[in-house]
Order: C-alpha cells, then sequence, then structure tokens
C-alpha cells in the first residue's frame, strides 16, 4: 500500500513552498567559529580506538596519545581495544586494555555479571531503524541502552585528553579551548552519525548550546588529507615494493600531487571499508570528491566470524553459543589468540600457524560433549586444522587465507566496480589505509586487481593516518570544498494539478482548486556536487497564523529522479521542525484577514552533516530550525 499522502493526513497544503531555490554562496567563505587552542580528534574504531591533538599555533605538530598499559603481542598499541567493562550495577568500570585485562582477571562465576562490550561500532551501521534506543548486548547476554555505551567510550577519551593537555601545560586545561573532532565511515547514513553527536553531548565533550565545538569528520576524508601531505620516506610503494627513500626525503608523493591529480583512498578498518575519490585543487591543496563515498561492511572483523564459523563447524554451534556465555572471559582469550595469528597470514607462507586454545576451552568441551577437544578435530572433516601436542589449533596457511576470502572478494568487487565507472578515471595512487591496510593479503589482492594502474601507495602508521588526518581536519574544516550527496533528499508538497501530467490517484481538490498531492520536491540528488557552504533555500506558510511549530517530513533515495514520495524506493528519513514560538505572528493585513507568513528555510549539504537554518521574512528575525535523522 502507498503511504498517506502527508498533505491529506495533515489536512492542509501548509507546506506548498513558496520559493524553490537553488543557491550557491560564496564558497570561499567558510563560517569562522569561535577560535580553538587545541584540536583533539577521537577515532573511535570497531576495534580499536584512539585520539591525537595539535595546538592551532604549531598546527603541523601532531601528538598521538600516551602509550597505553597492556598491549598485545604482535599489534603495534598506539591504539587502544575499543572495549567497554562495567561493573554488575551497570556503572562505568575501565576501557580499552584496562577493561579487558581486568575482565580477564576476574572469577569465572564473577565475570557472568559484569557487563563486557567490544566490537559494537558496528550497531550503528547494520540497525536499520537506529533510535536514541537502540539497545546493545553486551558479553553476557545483558542489554544496555547503545547510546550510554558510546558516551561512557567518549567521555573517558575526553578526560584521558584533558588530563594529558593539563599536564603537559601545568595547569588545568579548559574544555571550552578544545576543538573535538570525532571520525566516522563515510558511507554512514545521517541518523548514525547524529547518533554520534547526541552520544557526545551526553558524555558533556560538548553542549547542545555550542554545537559547532564538536566537527564530525568522514575517515576516508581525513585519510585523504593526511596522504596528500606525506613525505616520501613516510610511506612504502607497494609497486616497487620498497620504503619510498626518493633523494630528497621532505619530497611529496611521488614528487608532489600536482593540480587536478585524481586518487582514491581505500580506508580498510575493523568494521567497514569505506572508498573515496578525490581530486586536489591547486593552488591551495583543497579537495573535491568526484564520486559519492562507497564502500561496506567489509572490515576485518569478518575473518573473525568466518573463524568462529570454522570452530562451530569443528566442535558445533550449540557448544560455542554457550561456551561464550558461560566463559566468557575465556571467548575473549581466544579471540585474542586469533587475532596475532591473523596478523601472521601472508601470500607465500608456508608454515603452520598455531592458535592458543584456553585451558578452560579444552575443559568445558569435555564437560559438555563427554570427549576431548583431540577427538574432535579427528571427527570433523576439516582436515586443514589439526590439533597440536602443546594443546594449539594448527592452521595451514591456506586454512588461513580461506578465512580472509569473502571479506578480501567483497573489497576487491567494489574496487573492481568503482574503477569501471567513467567518473573514476585516470587514478594516479591508490592510498590503503587503516589498520586491516597492513594485511599482506590484501596488498596482494589490490595490486593483482589493479595491474599497476594507479601507484598504491600504503603510509608507514597506516593505523594513526585517520586520526592525523582527523586533526588536520579539525585545523581546517574548509580544506574539503566540494563533496557529493550520498542520497536524493527532499519533502513531499502539493502542486498545481496539471491534465495529462498528474496521474488520477494523486488528484485533491481543496475549495475549488486542483492539487496534485505527493510530489517529491527534491533539495539534492544523489551524488550531486555541493560545494561547501552552499546552500538550498525553500520557504514555507504556516497553516493558521497562530501555528507555533512546522514539522515537516523529510525523504531520501539512493536513485537520483524521483517524482512522488511513494516511488519504490523513497523512504521517511527525518523531519525538519521549524519552531515559531519566540517570534511574534504579523499584523493583520488590510481589510482585516490574516497575512500570509513566510517562513525561509536555508539548508547545507556540503558539510559532513545536514544543517538548517530559518528566518521569518516579515521580520527577518532568526526562526529555531532543526533537522532530525534519529527515529524518535
Amino acid at each position: 500500500m502507498a503511504a498517506p499522502s502527508p498533505a491529506k493526513s495533515m489536512g492542509d497544503p501548509g507546506i506548498t513552498p513558496l520559493s524553490p531555490t537553488h543557491i550557491q554562496q560564496d564558497t570561499d567563505e567558510t563560517p569562522s567559529g569561535p577560535s580553538f587552542t587545541v584540536v583533539v580528534a577521537i577515532d573511535f574504531g570497531t576495534t580499536s580506538s584512539g585520539y591525537a591533538y595539535a595546538f592551532a599555533k604549531e598546527p603541523e605538530c601532531i601528538h598521538t596519545m600516551r602509550r597505553w598499559e597492556g598491549g598485545d603481542p604482535g599489534v603495534s598499541n598506539q591504539k587502544t581495544p575499543t572495549t567497554i567493562l562495567l561493573t554488575p550495577d551497570r556503572k562505568f568500570h575501565s576501557f580499552g586494555y584496562a577493561a579487558r585485562d581486568f575482565y580477564h582477571d576476574l572469577d569465572p562465576t564473577e565475570s557472568k555479571q559484569w557487563l563486557y562490550y567490544e566490537k559494537f561500532k558496528m550497531k550503528l551501521h547494520t540497525t536499520a531503524n537506529l533510535s536514541i534506543d537502540t539497545d546493545l548486548h553486551a558479553a553476557n547476554g545483558k542489554r544496555t541502552k547503545a547510546l550510554d555505551i558510546f558516551a561512557y567510550a567518549l567521555a573517558f577519551f575526553k578526560e584521558q585528553a584533558l588530563k594529558e593537555l593539563s599536564d603537559q601545560a601545568g595547569s588545568e586545561f579548559d574544555n571550552t579551548d578544545v576543538r573535538w573532532v570525532i571520525t566516522v565511515p563515510a558511507i554512514w547514513k545521517m541518523p548514525a552519525k547524529q547518533f554520534m553527536r547526541e552520544a557526545a553531548y551526553k558524555a558533556n565533550l560538548v553542549s547542545r548550546d555550542n554545537p559547532e565545538q564538536l566537527i564530525i569528520a568522514l575517515e576516508p576524508e581525513a585519510a585523504s588529507i593526511y596522504c596528500r601531505k606525506l613525505r616520501l620516506h613516510q610511506m612504502v610503494d607497494l609497486n616497487t615494493k620498497t620504503t619510498v627513500n626518493g633523494y630528497n626525503p621532505t619530497e611529496n608523493v611521488g614528487a608532489g600531487m600536482a593540480q587536478g591529480d585524481r586518487y582514491v583512498v581505500v580506508d580498510c578498518g575493523g568494521g567497514t571499508v569505506d572508498l573515496t575519490v578525490h581530486q586536489i585543487r591547486m593552488p591551495e591543496g583543497h579537495l573535491k570528491e568526484l564520486y559519492k563515498a562507497s564502500g561496506g561492511p567489509y572490515g576485518s572483523i569478518g575473518i573473525d566470524y568466518e573463524f568462529e564459523k570454522l570452530l562451530c563447524k569443528i566442535f558445533g554451534q550449540d557448544f560455542i553459543d554457550q561456551f561464550k556465555i558461560k566463559r566468557p572471559a575465556a571467548w575473549v582469550d581466544l579471540m585474542i589468540a586469533f587475532e596475532s595469528r591473523k596478523r601472521a597470514a601472508a601470500p607465500e607462507r608456508t608454515n603452520p600457524l598455531n592458535i592458543n586454545l584456553p585451558f578452560s576451552f579444552i575443559d568445558y568441551y569435555k564437560k559438555f560433549r563427554g570427549h576431548s577437544v583431540e577427538h574432535a578435530l579427528r571427527k570433523s572433516n576439516v582436515d586443514f586444522v589439526k590439533w597440536s601436542s602443546q594443546g594449539m589449533l594448527r592452521m595451514n596457511p591456506d586454512a588461513m587465507n580461506a578465512l580472509f576470502k569473502s571479506t578480501i572478494d567483497h573489497i576487491i568487487q567494489h574496487l573492481t566496480e568503482l574503477f569501471d565507472r567513467p567518473e573514476v578515471t585516470d587514478i594516479k595512487f591508490l592510498f590503503l589505509v587503516g589498520g586491516f591496510a597492513e594485511s599482506p593479503l590484501l596488498q596482494r589482492a589490490v595490486q593483482d586487481m589493479l595491474q599497476g594502474r594507479s601507484r598504491i601507495i600504503i603510509p608507514h602508521d597506516v593505523g594513526l593516518t585517520i586520526l592525523k588526518g582527523a586533526v588536520l581536519f579539525g585545523l581546517d574544516p574548509g580544506v574539503i570544498k566540494v563533496r557529493r550527496s550520498p542520497l536524493t533528499y527532499g519533502v513531499g508538497v502539493l502542486n498545481r494539478w496539471v491534465d495529462g501530467k498528474h496521474p488520477a490517484d494523486k488528484l485533491l481538490v481543496k475549495e475549488g482548486t486542483r492539487w496534485c498531492t505527493d510530489v517529491f520536491d527534491t533539495f539534492i540528488a544523489a551524488d550531486q556536487s555541493v560545494a561547501l557552504g552552499e546552500t538550498v533555500k525553500r520557504s514555507y506558510t504556516p497553516a493558521r497564523p497562530t501555528q507555533q511549530i512546522i514539522v515537516i517530513h523529510v525523504y531520501c533515495a539512493e536513485k537520483e529522479g524521483v517524482g512522488f514520495i511513494t516511488d519504490p524506493g523513497v523512504r521517511k528519513c527525518g523531519t525538519l521542525r521549524l519552531d515559531l514560538s519566540g517570534t511574534d505572528p504579523p499584523p493583520p493585513a488590510p481589510g482585516g484577514g490574516p497575512t500570509r507568513r513566510e517562513i525561509q528555510t536555508h539548508m547545507q549539504f556540503g558539510d559532513t552533516e545536514i544543517r538548517a537554518m530559518a528566518v521569518d521574512v516579515a521580520t527577518s528575525r532568526s526562526v529555531k530550525a532543526s533537522i532530525d535523522f534519529l527515529s524518535q
């Protein structure tokens, strides 16, 4: 059934736009907000997180956070695992290595009461109707509000960063002097970005009264900003497979990015893979997006799921499900052991990879099944995983590589489709960034796919690329001048009826006038270029002179040409709310009737978040406007 017409359900053509105009402002003027002495960026990742900062007076000097206690073997610990531990009465206890180690050291009977969360960021990407009330499951199966968990994590980073800044300054550092930046995947939809902002308000990172103190940065954009400044000694060129040590170590990538150079950034993280296509515009080195961000949930945790599926095949799904709930800390241990072996996988590897099975796995399996782990391995028809006498799972390299296959295939398929697009030609460089970019298997697959068409560049500190780029973005948010809209956005309106043009089921007769309902008034189309600061202007009229609030439904679609809000693929995705309560209605018109009141709304689509402003035309007073994408 078609969605009811908003005009019919609202009973009034009160949202007829008076003047649809699309204006481009002078894009060189980016609003200069309050001045901050320092920018702190938080890279809130699926598997690991961290922060970095730079002072406005020394923008070239980016400090990454102090080293953390308790790293893993074979894993660099500039970032900490994205893990959170709450006490049995749901109070914040610890974050990162500290949370993991404390949880691990708890007695099994006790650990069942504690709430441990890991890899929870993906919930924001995979939840279809994300809201403030979305839940998360802890390792022991208990639920809590996702917003609380995200807020705890941000509050933890706020405390750590301010402490480090205060220690450096030798006196208490004031939060109002900080501009905060939080990174999110570019393929995230608006609700997920807004959710992050709500979590930041809840964590008191910034207040609602001062929203511009927080910037949401897109991960591959941040990486892009950092990569175009790379010096030759700071990266590996896969085409020559050597660290690029040119004659002049201060030279930029391949003797510098020239005017008009196009490059792709492939951000391979724990949860998602994000692809961005940028072109550099000289002389200032501003960036222009050439094709809307694409990608998907193809991060390295996909390999963890494949490993889990393999364990289920050998030991039975029923056992693994039980083990995870009954011995949650041991399960975490097993996945840590797998992580370090996962990092040792390489195309040419011939010797097997040994994965330590925790004692409680072996013990619990015997209780559960009545026979040994060794027996299960012999009985299962998984011939490439053996039992070693030291109490380890021994995987041959092909078995390990097979776990990577589906995730890497997804990434390569996506890259192939991207490079086949007409907008994506003459790509000079492909930057491989994010933690998963360190995988030799992924690097080889990308090389095989590109066949030398572009130079593949991997920054040295590949896991910190986004973090450092996010700091640079916070120092100069105007560096990306043109973006592409990921979706088509618009509202439903009434248009004057045109015989022969409009379908009969859309006819609405009101006071003798014939209207066509459900018309989709496009604000911006999918993949349309939008300059920073460019606004879409619409005028709306309250249905009654005394109306205090105008609520307008915003619709979106993946495709470009949308005719009606009832078209397939069009969905309601948000609301535009105009609050007129603080402004006086206009005086009556000559002759005693009410004056038609006009509220002019400006919407900005060229930034990482969509913004709205409004003004009462008669009085030139500003009207409170907000655009909300989180389903209530």
